[in-house]
């Protein structure tokens, strides 16, 4: 099975097939494949392999970097209508196979023109900081960040309010060859319950540690060093602000994928594959 990511259609002979996926990414080196790493890609890809060795290769919402979570991830593959026939319960045989830090939380077949990649609305992440003067909950530290001075929330929250809307985010981007920095970021918030802050983020699409790079620039507005209209004062910048600390991995969770009704899932599909091929041609 080849692990990269074509663009194609299921055809003749195919169905089309949703996997949502749910995975701790603390032992493994992101999504996609990489030579001689664990990835998360690479073991379900095997798991399929086994169970239909004639399926496609797997098309993901988002490439998730190392150390990053999942709780909302989705994939598609095509497999031989055949194959698909005589497989049985596939949610059960995929979970016997996968190791215990991936699951595989639904599949279900899905219409042709459905695409886990460019069909999506919106992705969604959470990321988990605890300013308690103690540290992590023993059992949530894989997944929260522990930040030694307090947050100020409330300052946070202005600083994130300012970011809203359709800007030019390249100064929170490590910036790739072929690709726009230019994203329109939907939702933004910062709430506090107890010791712990949740940061919800949600955007069309995020480029390369863009997520990571709005929380480091909220933690320097919470903690005090920077203020709140310091992180706005960076948008539409041609390259990548320096001074903007990049979170690490392990407080990020991909928590959602938004997808448009079936009806509108080829139309999507067309849109956003032609503004990537646009990009390509004028970068």
């Amino acid at each position: 099975m080849n692990a990269d990511e074509p663009d194609t259609e299921a055809g003749a002979g195919l169905v089309r097939v949703r996997l949502d996926l749910t995975y701790d990414g603390t032992g493994f080196a992101g999504w996609a494949v990489q030579p001689g790493q664990r990835t998360v890609q690479g073991v379900v890809a095997q798991a399929l392999e086994v169970l239909l060795p004639n399926s496609g290769p797997l098309t993901v919402a988002g490439r998730t970097d190392a150390g990053v979570h999942a709780v909302g991830q989705v994939a598609h593959v095509d497999v031989p209508t055949q194959e698909w026939a005589a497989i049985g319960d596939v949610r059960a045989k995929l979970c016997g196979l996968l190791p215990r830090d991936v699951r595989v939380s639904e599949v279900r077949v899905v219409p042709a023109a459905f695409d886990a990649r460019f069909a999506a609305l919106w992705r969604r992440y959470t990321y988990r900081i605890s300013d308690a003067p103690w540290g992590v909950e023993p059992l949530r530290r894989h997944d929260t960040l522990h930040w030694p001075r307090t947050l100020d929330e409330q300052a946070m929250h202005t600083a994130a309010s300012a970011l809203l809307g359709t800007h030019d985010f390249a100064a929170f981007c490590r910036r790739r060859s072929a690709g726009t920095t230019i994203r329109h970021l939907q939702h933004l918030t910062i709430q506090r319950i107890g010791d712990v802050l949740e940061t919800a983020v949600q955007a069309d699409a995020f480029c390369h540690s863009m997520v990571r790079s709005l929380i480091g620039a909220l933690l320097a507005v919470g903690d005090g060093r920077r203020s709140p209209d310091w992180p706005a004062s960076l948008l539409g910048r041609s390259t990548r602000a320096g001074d903007v600390q990049v979170a690490p991995p392990y407080g990020l969770t991909l928590v959602e994928v938004g997808y448009p009704p079936d009806a509108q899932l080829a139309d999507r599909t067309k849109t956003t594959r032609s503004i990537r091929a646009g990009v390509r041609r004028t970068t």
